[in-house]
């Protein structure tokens, strides 16, 4: 079987990129921030009870952010390497389902084209969704995508929703600040 893959995600640096909002900008991210907030508490609470003392543990932000970066762009290259090795082509675009088992493809750079398939899996991601009594400003009101990209940990936060996301990084971020 023939098989493509259409993703209209591009990277902080502008670049296609694969693995959708979970990979990207939600799960994993946020996962990698939790696990650094968890060692953090366990550092500064715990690690004297099994004897080690560990004074002025702080939360390098910066550094944090790096690490979720660099674990973002491990996973991303590992799709790319299974993409590869499955012969799956990568479409850097917006695909729309048309009748039948047609799809449009447009791609980020060049002519849209109609592709003709047996079968098609829709999987269309998710967007943070903005609320009127809270419209977000990129500052004070950030969606989830904002708060994986704070530079500091904030004085005070409010988390709008029950979403694992939203509970995770309040969790980090409650954790830090």
């Amino acid at each position: 079987m023939s098989v493509a893959c259409i993703d209209k995600a591009l990277g902080a640096d502008g670049k296609p990129t694969l693995g959708g909002t979970c990979l990207n900008w939600g799960c994993i991210p946020s996962k990698a921030l939790l696990d650094a907030s968890h060692k953090f508490v366990e550092a500064r609470d715990s690690l004297a009870d099994v004897g080690v003392i560990a004074g002025g543990v702080e939360i390098d932000v910066p550094r944090m952010m790096a690490r979720k970066d660099a674990v973002v762009a491990q996973l991303t290259g590992g799709i790319g390497t299974l993409f590869q090795g499955n012969g799956v082509t990568h479409l850097a675009g917006r695909g729309r389902l048309l009748s039948g088992a047609r799809v449009e493809f447009e791609p980020h750079e060049g002519e849209t084209r109609t592709l003709d398939a047996e079968s098609v899996v829709l999987a269309p991601g998710s967007v943070p969704v903005e609320i009127a009594p809270a419209p977000l400003d990129g500052d004070r009101i950030v969606d989830s995508t904002g708060a994986l990209a704070f530079e500091a940990a904030p004085e005070r936060l409010g988390v709008i929703g029950a979403g694992a996301i939203g509970l995770e990084l309040g969790s980090v971020w409650g954790r830090g600040g």
